[in-house]
């Protein structure tokens, strides 16, 4: 079976600053992944680096095994991307901005309001981007990332800046995509790894920590919750 991602030995390096060091990991279809670490971590630039936006310095990256590098704009096709900070265009209203990220994809009406129902934004259609709430700019964000309904959907916090029960509707959709998907979220908020993701990537200072289930990671660092266990590893490598 093919690996719906794989990387190889994947580094960005800025200056004398590794921000993802020797990164290599595999993630197949029906796993909800949690890239778990503070902020700085590198899961931002690790995302990034799959999608396509960066380049990194060294290592290969596969997308349902197309090299990247190679076949970009294949690859590319298949896998959804919320961004860090929703960068979308704000003098455009909700429905005008889905409709020309929908044209660009070559996708139609129905997928357009299936992504708007999931997302829950029907009351700010005619809103202008910039006039909405951060809640909202991560939903209509949302919205775009599955327009396509792409196999591999990549989730840069994506219930930040979301009201509580915002936060229970997203955790919620996510689990259920994810039986029939490869998702990969970035988090810095441990219920939301634990509440939604069949599997934990710890990360720190671009690297690989612990890779597994909550269970394993508990068991691996012989603690009782998934701080403790981010907090003993997290100090373990930089001994």
């Amino acid at each position: 079976m093919t690996d719906a991602i794989r990387t190889q030995h994947l580094s960005k390096i800025y200056g004398d600053i590794k921000a993802v060091d020797d990164f290599d990991f595999t993630a197949q279809k029906g796993e909800v992944i949690a890239l778990l670490g503070p902020n700085g971590a590198g899961k931002s630039t690790l995302m990034n680096m799959i999608t396509g936006f960066l380049a990194p310095t060294s290592g290969k990256i596969f997308v349902e095994g197309l090299n990247i590098a190679e076949q970009p704009l294949k690859a590319k096709s298949k896998i959804g991307f919320l961004p860090e900070g929703s960068p979308l265009y704000p003098d455009m209203s909700v429905k005008m901005f889905l409709q020309y990220m929908a044209d660009l994809r070559h996708v139609g009406i129905k997928e357009i309001e299936h992504a708007i129902h999931l997302a829950n934004i029907e009351n700010v259609l005619n809103q202008k981007i910039e006039t909405l709430s951060k809640g909202y700019l991560r939903r209509v964000g949302f919205a775009q990332s599955i327009l396509s309904n792409p196999d591999i959907l990549l989730l840069d916090e994506p219930t930040d800046g979301l009201d509580p029960n915002q936060k229970e509707h997203m955790r919620r959709l996510i689990g259920q995509m994810g039986k029939n998907k490869t998702i990969l979220i970035s988090t810095h908020l441990l219920e939301e790894a634990e509440t939604i993701c069949t599997r934990i990537i710890l990360i720190n200072k671009g690297k690989m920590m612990a890779d597994g289930s909550c269970q394993e990671i508990l068991s691996k660092a012989k603690t009782k919750t998934l701080a403790a266990a981010f907090k003993k590893l997290t100090q373990s490598t930089e001994e």
